[in-house]
Order: C-alpha cells, then sequence, then structure tokens
C-alpha cells in the first residue's frame, strides 16, 4: 500500500469510542493492522523512518504549542515509506463507501477527499468521497462546531496539510457483516484541497506490501469494556492549553526499573499551566520520548545492566545501543520497566522498551531524549504493544491490562 493510500485515508480517533456508547449500539469488533513498511525495508529502516515520523511529529507539535490561535502554517516534508501506524477499515454514507482508515489518538479530526476536488487534492486510488451520492448526508456544517472551532478547516500535521469544511455522515464500523454497525451524525470533514507532499508520494493501491504485518483489534461500545483481575486505570489530565487540548494526557509520577525506582525529579512529568510538560499517550507515535531529566536516569539504569559494548547512536539514529555478539545471540535477560502513572502501574517487559535490529546485531533502547521544554513527554504505540488499553472518555480514564493482541 502506497504511502497516498494510508493518507487518501481517514485519521480516526479514539474519541469515536464516545459516539459508539453514546448511540447505544452493540459493540463492535473491528481488526487492525500495523504497517510496518514497504517490501524489502529491513528492520532498521523501519525504525529510521519511524523515527524521522516521530520527528515530523514532534515538529508539528512544537509549532503548534507556539501558536497564539493554535492555526499552523508551514512547509513539511512526508517520508513515504511509512505514515500510518495502524489501519482499520471504516465506510462513510449510504450506501457504505469503505475506505483504509489510520486510527490515531494524537489527532482531532476525522476527514476523507471529497468530491468535487481542486486541482491541489492529491491522487487516491480509492474513490472520492460524493456527498451527492449519499443518501444520509446532513447539510455541511449543520453540526454544532465546539468551542473556538468553526465550519472551514485547516488541518496541519507533522507530514503536510489538509483543508475543507465540516459536516456529518453516518459511519458503517466492523471488519465482517455481522460485526458491522451504522452510527448516524459523525462530524467528519470533507477536504478539498490538500498539500503537494500526498500528491508527490502518491500510487496505485498494491504498489506497497505490508511487510511483517501483525493484526490486532478495535473494539467500540460495549465490546471495549475491561475488568478483571491485573487491570489498572489512570484519570486522564486536561490540558490548560487549548492548542494542545485534543491530546490524551496522563499523570506519570515516577519510572522503575526491575526493583529500583529512579531517581526522576517529582516534577519531571509536571503538565505546567502554559500547557508545556506533561505526558500524552499516542498510538500514532512509534517511540517513547521522555523530558530529558527522566530519560537519562532511564538511559544510565539500563547501561548499569548492560554489559555489551555500546554502538555509536549515529549508526542507529537511537541514542543508547549494545553490540550483540552475532546475529543469532540473545539479547541479555533485563528486568521489567514500571510506569507509575496516578492510581496505576504499567509493567513493561524487556522487549516493549528494547528493541533489537541491523540484522539482529545491535539491540537498543526504544526511547528518544525529549530535550523541548515546550512539548510534553509522549508515551508511543511501541510501549503500547501486547496491551489491552481502553479510552472510557465519558469517565475520563484510561484503563490497561497486560494481553496478547495477535489472539484476541
Amino acid at each position: 500500500m502506497s504511502s497516498a493510500t494510508l493518507m487518501a485515508s481517514l485519521a480516526v480517533l479514539i474519541s469515536l469510542i464516545c459516539v459508539t456508547l453514546a448511540s447505544g449500539a452493540a459493540g463492535v469488533r473491528i481488526e487492525l493492522t500495523r504497517i510496518h513498511s514497504g517490501p524489502g525495508v529491513t528492520a532498521s529502516q523501519f525504525v529510521r523512518d519511524a523515527l524521522r515520523r516521530d520527528m515530523l511529529r514532534h515538529d508539528a507539535r512544537r509549532r503548534l504549542a507556539a501558536s497564539d490561535d493554535g492555526m499552523v502554517s508551514a512547509p513539511t516534508k512526508m517520508y513515504s515509506s511509512i505514515l500510518g501506524e495502524y489501519m482499520m477499515a471504516l465506510a462513510v454514507g449510504t450506501p457504505p463507501v469503505s475506505y483504509p482508515a489510520i486510527v490515531d489518538t494524537g489527532s482531532d479530526l476525522i476527514w476523507t477527499q471529497c468530491a468535487p476536488c481542486s486541482d491541489q487534492c492529491f491522487n487516491q486510488p480509492t474513490p472520492l468521497y460524493n456527498p451527492a451520492n449519499s443518501t444520509t448526508p446532513l447539510s455541511m456544517c449543520e453540526v454544532a462546531p465546539a468551542p473556538g472551532c468553526s465550519c472551514p478547516y485547516n488541518q496541519t500535521y507533522g507530514t503536510g496539510w489538509t483543508a475543507g469544511v465540516q459536516g456529518t455522515e453516518t459511519f458503517t464500523f466492523g471488519s465482517s457483516p455481522a460485526d458491522q454497525t451504522r452510527i448516524r451524525g459523525i462530524a467528519f470533514g470533507c477536504s478539498n484541497a490538500s498539500s503537494d507532499d500526498f500528491k508527490g508520494s502518491s500510487g496505485a493501491r498494491g504498489s506497497w506490501g505490508w511487510a511483517g504485518a501483525t493484526t490486532s483489534t478495535l473494539l467500540l461500545g460495549t465490546s471495549a469494556s475491561l475488568d478483571g483481575a491485573g487491570v489498572g486505570s489512570t484519570p486522564f489530565v486536561t490540558s490548560p492549553s487549548t492548542a494542545l487540548d485534543n491530546y490524551y494526557y496522563l499523570n506519570l509520577t515516577g519510572i522503575s526499573l526491575g526493583t529500583t525506582a529512579l531517581s526522576i525529579p517529582p516534577d519531571a512529568f509536571t503538565l505546567n499551566a502554559d500547557g508545556g510538560g506533561g505526558l500524552v499517550i499516542d498510538s500514532g507515535t512509534t517511540i517513547t520520548a521522555l523530558v530529558d531529566s527522566a530519560y537519562q536516569q532511564v538511559r544510565a539504569a539500563v547501561v548499569s545492566l548492560v554489559t555489551l559494548h555500546t554502538k555509536d547512536g549515529s549508526e542507529s539514529e537511537l541514542d543508547l545501543c549494545f553490540a550483540l555478539p552475532s546475529p543469532t545471540s540473545a539479547p541479555p535477560d533485563m528486568p521489567s520497566m514500571t510506569l507509575h502513572f496516578d492510581g496505576a502501574d504499567m509493567v513493561l517487559p524487556p522487549e516493549s522498551y528494547m528493541i533489537t535490529y541491523t540484522d539482529n546485531s545491535q539491540w537498543c533502547l526504544a526511547m528518544q531524549n525529549q530535550t523541548s521544554g515546550m512539548l510534553p513527554s509522549i508515551l508511543g504505540n511501541y510501549q503500547q504493544q501486547n496491551m489491552h488499553i481502553l479510552y472510557d472518555v465519558r469517565k475520563e480514564m484510561l484503563s490497561f491490562a497486560p494481553a496478547k493482541c495477535s489472539m484476541f
């Protein structure tokens, strides 16, 4: 699948759970596919591409945090090897028109390109959504805009921008006919212009493979319940900045490696009055980024436990890497890492914070140093693997428990 195919898809939010719950519909089960990269792309290239894409997302957040009105306009570049991390299928309108969709908790607009579209739209293999062909659309802008927003939009990402007008439509969710549920009145964006970055990297469906793709499950509505032994819950924290209030902030109070609590300053993850700092959980960021005072403690703790020789970080693009004796060598045993949240602990096994790549010759800490005081720390999706995570947007609560997601 080409990167244009990914961007031709909708940007989908976990907050859709709120819509499903409010509708009273039965639970919905949707298959997710994690896009690793194109055919022939090595694990090393995947990590480099993911880090570059994360950097673009961080840059976009930095510009957004620095703007007074929340509107951003800046030249951007798209790295075409990967864009979306988790993909799902959904359909818009009546009759339903299916689109591949990016599940991204770090974006706040559901959108797709609509007909008629200007000459600035990028090519896509799926048909443009045409409101005139649907028997269920409501008038554009009939949906009440959120405070501080207007019906026209200009959405900027780390990988480009898109512009159009908001409307509402009927969406169909579910991976199979037996699981499908139709929800009316979902607000979404009809884009009629997008940056040339998307257009320049367009291609036909199937020109990229889903190398090493693995599947998981997205549950909406009643299916998304999570209870029982081993479940931890922590409240979302509201950002004081309207420019960043679409992110899911959490109160991280500390980190332990094994039984050792790291000497991280108490205010390392404090969300400041100006919107700076804090920590967000994001499905669209791959590698966790920690504020410098916390990252240095994690780095030092890992170094103290590993006797392998360190490698130059410039080769791997990760800051801390160790040289494995041979491609068949197993990494040394490491303790679990525990993220201490307000009211709950999230335990990460070694494979969720260390990564082996470069033809199995390096073993690296899958975390980055967040040196910008304007940006929050970010809990990325690599650290969320094999975790059942529930976003309860009604109760403003995140719940989680260990799970074998490929078997879910």
